[in-house]
């Protein structure tokens, strides 16, 4: 990958398309047709994604930019939607349906932008990728200091939607994504980021988010309807010649999370923490148009870091994953990828493989 690909993800390459016009719309959009085919049993071929990003340039200080989403042919969603300001060259005021800007995927999750034919299982239990809401922020970047910002208010998870509780161990959060769709809010919540990329070919990423998870009305009121997240990350991404390297570390600490459980009968953990490592080498001459990586990432993450007194530890929400294969960059927006996998947990019995191969496209 080159250094501008790590750079930029499909919302920033619309605004930036939106500069170069004076006023009037841009589009652009990827998409992934994947194959996965674990061991014994079935495999499984699917249009996993189609994404259109469309942007619109009032004047030259406002911008809106739209991500319409089809996932498996059958499921629509919206997953961006949000007014962009220019105040001035480092500072921008944004407000609607928004990514959190946590560790690396959940913003770069475009298809030639990370190796593999899946996205890091890490970050779809731990972040959990793609994770949107609505909110408000500023963000921008001042290249005198060599880094980037954001911060925003947004709603949070929702816990309970009155009639069960919604988070548990075994993907963490995950199914407390609102999305935007008739979110449930009382609580705000803080989500901030800051990238330094003064070295050359170095970026680094400092995440947070903080505050609350929501509740429907029916039982916001009840002890443990709701719980206290503290969310941190910390990711790397180097670039030299033919090699790429990554690194994300994310850690959550869960309140409150005892009454959760006696309310929901759930096995909600009070820790999650993880990280993962990834090394991959261009196997063609540096001068082609095309690129071949070799690569390799190790994953460690734990649902069950933690757990409240009334909850039993489960080791096999204490995932291992070895992810190796190919990349091949047919051309800057398109994607050959395979690769084989190597899953375990913390059951001695629990390890499986699973091989992988797709194609995706990026414009």
């Amino acid at each position: 990958m080159n250094q501008n690909l790590l750079q930029i993800n499909g919302y920033q390459r619309i605004l930036q398309n939106l500069e170069a016009i004076p006023n009037g719309m841009t589009l652009g959009g990827y998409a992934e047709v994947l194959y996965n085919q674990p061991e014994s049993v079935n495999g499984e071929i699917d249009v996993q994604r189609l994404i259109l990003l469309f942007g619109y340039k009032f004047d030259d200080r406002t911008q809106f930019v739209t991500e319409l989403e089809f996932e498996h042919v059958k499921e629509v969603y919206i997953e961006q939607a949000f007014v962009n300001y220019s105040v001035n060259n480092s500072l921008n005021v944004r407000a609607g349906l928004m990514l959190v800007p946590m560790g690396i995927i959940n913003e770069y999750h475009e298809p030639t932008t990370f190796n593999g034919v899946e996205r890091p299982s890490m970050d779809n239990k731990l972040v959990p990728t793609t994770w949107r809401e609505i909110g408000i922020g500023v963000s921008g970047r001042s290249d005198a200091m060599s880094m980037r910002y954001q911060a925003y208010i947004f709603n949070g998870f929702l816990s309970h939607n009155g009639t069960a509780g919604l988070v548990q161990g075994s993907n963490g959060l995950r199914s407390g994504r609102q999305k935007g769709a008739e979110s449930v809010f009382r609580t705000p919540n803080l989500s901030m980021k800051l990238d330094f990329y003064g070295i050359n070919g170095l970026r680094l990423g400092l995440s947070g988010y903080f505050g609350r998870t929501q509740a429907a009305n029916e039982v916001f009121d009840t002890s443990g309807s709701t719980v206290g997240l503290s969310m941190i990350g910390f990711d790397a991404r180097y670039n030299l010649r033919k090699f790429t390297a990554r690194c994300q570390y994310i850690t959550s600490s869960i309140k409150d999370v005892f009454e959760y459980n006696q309310l929901t009968a759930k096995d909600l953990g009070s820790g999650m923490s993880g990280y993962y490592i990834e090394g991959a080498y261009n196997l063609l001459p540096i001068r082609n148009r095309q690129r071949l990586f070799a690569f390799v990432r190790y994953e460690n993450f734990d649902t069950h870091a933690s757990v409240p007194s009334n909850t039993d530890r489960n080791a096999a929400y204490h995932r291992k994953e070895i992810t190796t294969g190919l990349s091949y960059h047919l051309a800057p927006g398109a994607v050959f990828k395979m690769d084989y996998q190597s899953k375990s947990t913390g059951l001695d019995d629990d390890a499986k493989g699973q091989i992988n191969a797709g194609v995706g496209v990026w414009f």
